[in-house]
């Protein structure tokens, strides 16, 4: 009950602080002569924005960006430059991780997006109330945290000695299949097996996201055009590729740039279902693991830049793509 009470009056004061700075402001600003007023109106309203801003990702982007250059390990500190990022392109889990990473980029977002836009057409061509029902069970993982969700999975992958209860749903489709011996699955890393079983808690996660916002987009195309394909013979598949698909790409692509970013900063799920182990880690869990478990701050810091500069497009496009969405309307 601490913590709540805590929450909440910290919730309270803020809000409170803000609307009395803001207040302040504007306030101060009336003093002035109308033409200076007007002038410094924006920016005064702008001003406590950049400085949080600034504060709280500007800053902080720096001082890691200087520790990556340093040795840090307990109170020890010295200058190393580039070393830390030497080390770590020359090592080959690092490079490991780095192709981890690009596989979840490769597969998650591109998956999640072209389940979302099938789920989207084939929801808004039924019912009102089926469709209802069935959106509501498809945007129904959205509501679970990553790591429950890992908790879920973990125990459909789950793998039982012989002589034990089978209770991983995965190990009883093999058992009743006969294909093979059951074997703890997630411990397999052939071919990052083991990585694209992770991957599908994601897309599990995110394909009712997907749906959602595709699906609005889908139901904003003019009707009009629908009906002119059709009158002119277009088939189903047609209707969807040439007139319907053209007109969403947009927001297609802004869902594909947000479980991009979403994927590239992967954490819960790894540290909930394997830990970063049998060549499951990427980015995200290294830097926790250097950080936190090896206290190598110099390093963790160098693995977060690297972060930072690999996410850092993504972003840029994910403004264009809104932009572009925007200019369209």
């Amino acid at each position: 009950m601490g913590d709540i009470i805590f929450g909440i009056v910290a919730i309270v004061i803020g809000v409170v602080a803000s609307y009395g700075l803001y207040w302040l402001l504007n306030f101060l600003i009336s003093l002035l002569p109308r033409k200076i007023s007007e002038k410094l109106n924006v920016l005064a309203f702008l001003t406590p924005a950049l400085v949080l801003l600034i504060i709280v990702s500007i800053v902080p982007l720096i001082q890691t960006a200087v520790w990556s250059l340093m040795e840090i390990k307990g109170k020890r500190s010295e200058w190393v430059g580039f070393q830390n990022y030497t080390e770590l392109f020359t090592d080959p889990n690092f490079l490991g991780i780095l192709l981890n990473n690009f596989l979840w980029i490769l597969f998650v977002p591109a998956i999640t997006v072209t389940i979302g836009t099938l789920v989207a057409q084939l929801s808004n061509n039924v019912g009102p109330k089926r469709e209802k029902i069935f959106k509501s069970l498809i945007f129904m993982p959205m509501s679970i945290s990553f790591v429950a969700a890992s908790t879920i999975w973990a125990y459909l992958y789950a793998y039982s000695p012989p002589g034990r209860p089978v209770i991983g749903l995965a190990q009883q489709l093999i058992e009743t299949a006969g294909v093979a011996e059951p074997f703890p699955i997630l411990q397999i890393d052939d071919f990052r097996l083991n990585s694209f079983l992770l991957m599908a808690v994601v897309v599990w996660l995110q394909v009712g996201y997907s749906m959602v916002i595709i699906s609005a987009a889908i139901k904003a195309v003019p009707e009009e055009t629908i009906e002119a394909a059709r009158i002119d013979g277009a088939g189903p598949f047609q209707v969807f590729g040439r007139i319907i698909l053209p007109q969403v790409w947009g927001s297609i692509m802004a869902v594909f740039v947000t479980v991009l970013i979403l994927v590239m900063k992967i954490f819960d799920i790894i540290l909930a279902m394997t830990r970063g182990n049998f060549n499951t880690s990427v980015l995200a869990f290294e830097w926790y693991k250097r950080y936190f478990e090896n206290s190598d701050t110099g390093s963790a810091s160098a693995v977060v830049m690297v972060l930072v500069i690999l996410i850092t497009p993504l972003v840029w496009l994910q403004i264009r793509t809104v932009k572009h969405q925007e200019m369209l309307r």
